[in-house]
């Protein structure tokens, strides 16, 4: 008896909902076509036949229809409406005769005060698409009002204000008469920097303001602002604002006026008598025209000043960060951080890292000096310690480092670095242990669009580094890297990644070089279908000695399948060797799925190795961005 009853009210449950959606009015349309056509069904879409009874709703059919034609500048149409004979009604067949079309007549838009000579208040009317002579359509109309709005806010012309503003529509003659008039007053300069709240020296903050006071005021100047006091992960919260509230108070009074002003304010009766002709003769030479000019300049209004004021709160002193990933080439890994991102007012910061994987165990630490502009100008002082067992390299490595680095307008960075290391390894079968210190130099540059999974991006980066025994370092190379990395998008749903890395020591004694400097390639981020870092020179016995020179490069291809999920077909190629140019590289090839997870991307990956006999395809797995 309780199915039953549950049965039958599922099913009055679902007739309900089905003659809920049976309500939705359809628009069958007679006599228009294209994006009108469009607009009176989107008029019609919500309009529910329940509401109403069948007189009010042709009415109402024909009062939106004859509102959505407006728009385009059909004022008088004659508009038939037809209902189905159901209750309600399903759906209003419509037969509309659009009538005349109004036509603009006058076009008449002007700028008055500094705006009149500001290039994107020109450039906005110079896109506007109508003119005079053609049909009326509101929407063109509407967005330039709006785009002339925002960038009278969005430049510093608080004082706006719209003098005139009509559509003057006259069907009966089928025209239509338009004025705009944007008063936009004087553009206000960027004023002095209020900073609150903050716990770094204010110097350092305001370094960070890509303006000086009496700039022009703009709006993309005061996000970039907050977007830079963000980057220095000093603050937890950010507030950039404009003291709009204020500005009438900013002003400066008007200047007293001089006669020349009263003339125009308050006319000739307010002005002394003039003396006689006999007695202007007399009184002495007259001013002449730059006299008054200057004058003139001298009762001119000062440039109104725009505030910024700035909020912040600290970030926490002690940050922790632990994280857990895969890859084929390491396994399973574990890293911990401690990060303190300030330690001193002036802004100094101090990291530790542990990594932990199968093939190597590291710990390091940085402290940065941030200088007068601190996302550009930094000293580093780094230092790490590692342990590497894998294949046949087995090192305990030491290494302390000062950097200084400079980031140029062009987003380049340079860093110029004096490292010291020592190293005791083993390296295919012979064992070495080697102090050295040496300089080097770097440029790099990284640019990205959504960085979890860019669109977008690319990345350069070269080094020289260089170690000689003429000042006690323990070997002497020079030795030069250079990688490339882009991504760019066909469409919305093909997405190519290419790599290019290559590498070269000079040396008088190999055997020298650290295993942390030598060249080994294979693996997820350099030739896959082969082991991480078994692609290098071998030594009699068999066992990988590392090279003197490395080249690998990697085309891919990514399609998207649904949604976050991609599909990607690769080649990759490269190999570690002695002598420049190689006489044949390792090549492998597969297909691989992409998945854009909330913490970045999982990548899987077949690959097939064409120059390995024992192994017909690998596995490859890894999670995190290409850059």
């Amino acid at each position: 008896m309780g199915r039953g009853v549950i049965s039958r009210m599922g099913a009055a449950a679902l007739c309900l909902g089905m003659v809920h959606g049976a309500l939705a009015l359809e628009a069958r349309i007679d006599g228009l076509e294209g994006d009108v056509a469009d607009n009176v069904r989107y008029y019609l879409d919500d309009l529910d036949a329940a509401q109403y009874d069948r007189r009010r709703l042709e009415g109402e059919a024909v009062r939106r229809t004859r509102e959505a034609m407006r728009v385009y500048g059909y004022y008088e149409p004659r508009v038939r409406p037809r209902l189905d004979e159901q209750d309600p009604p399903r759906y209003v067949s419509l037969a509309i005769d659009p009538g005349p079309r109004v036509v603009i007549e006058v076009l008449d838009v002007r700028l008055e005060g500094e705006a009149a000579g500001d290039e994107p208040f020109d450039d906005t009317l110079g896109a506007f698409p109508l003119k005079e002579g053609d049909p009326l359509v509101h929407a063109p109309w509407d967005r330039m009002r709006s785009r002339l709005a925002n960038l009278a806010l969005e430049r510093g012309y608080f004082d706006w204000s719209f003098t005139d503003r009509r559509m003057e529509v006259r069907p009966f003659d089928q025209s239509a008469r338009l004025y705009l008039t944007l008063d936009s007053g004087q553009r206000y300069a960027f004023g002095d920097i209020a900073i609150r709240g903050s716990h770094i020296v204010e110097e350092r903050l305001r370094n960070l303001a890509p303006f000086e006071p009496g700039e022009p005021y703009r709006a993309s100047q005061v996000a970039l602002y907050a977007q830079r006091l963000g980057q220095t992960n000093w603050f937890s919260s950010v507030s950039v604002r404009p003291r709009l509230d204020a500005r009438r108070e900013l002003a400066l009074a008007p200047p007293t006026l001089g006669w020349w002003n009263v003339v125009e304010t308050e006319g000739d009766a307010a002005l002394p008598q003039a003396p006689s002709s006999r007695t202007a003769m007399t009184a002495g030479p007259r001013l002449s025209a730059l006299a008054l000019d200057a004058a003139a300049r001298l009762n001119a209004p000062e440039r109104p000043s725009m505030p910024i004021d700035v909020a912040l709160d600290p970030a926490d002193r002690h940050q922790f960060e632990t994280g857990i990933g895969y890859a084929t080439d390491v396994g399973p890994r574990l890293q911990f951080g401690w990060n303190q991102p300030w330690i001193n007012r002036y802004g100094h910061s101090l990291e530790h890292d542990v990594f932990l994987s199968q093939p190597e165990q590291q710990l390091s630490g940085t402290y940065l000096m941030p200088l007068d502009d601190p996302l550009r100008d930094q000293y580093r002082f780094q230092y790490g310690l590692r342990h590497r067992d894998n294949e046949d390299t087995r090192s305990n490595e030491a290494t302390v480092e000062l950097a200084r680095r400079w980031e140029f307008d062009n987003r380049w960075v340079q860093t110029l670095f004096a490292r010291a290391t020592y190293e005791d390894f083993t390296q295919g079968g012979e064992d070495e242990s080697v102090f050295i210190y040496y300089p080097g130099v770097s440029w790099s540059r990284v640019r990205t669009r959504d960085p979890r999974f860019p669109t977008w991006g690319d990345r350069q980066r070269v080094t020289f580094e260089y170690s000689d025994t003429s000042w006690g370092s323990g070997a002497d190379f020079l030795r030069m890297t250079g990688n490339t990395e882009w991504i760019r998008m066909l469409g919305d749903d093909l997405r190519f990644v290419t790599r290019l890395a290559l590498g070269a020591i000079e040396t008088s004694d190999f055997s020298k070089v650290p295993p942390s400097l030598r060249f080994f390639t294979g693996g997820d981020r350099s030739v896959r279908g082969y082991g991480y870092e078994t692609l290098a020179p071998r030594n009699e016995e068999g066992l990988l000695r590392g090279g003197q020179q490395m080249l690998a490069g990697s085309v891919e291809i990514q399609r998207r399948v649904t949604g976050n999920w991609w599909g990607a077909a690769f080649v990759d190629s490269g190999d570690a060797f002695d002598d420049w140019w190689p006489q044949a590289l390792n090549t492998g090839a597969g297909l691989g799925v992409r998945w854009i997870s909330p913490v970045g991307p999982v990548r899987f990956d077949i690959a097939h190795p064409f120059d390995d006999e024992e192994n017909s395809w690998r596995l490859h797995f890894a999670i995190g961005p290409e850059f």
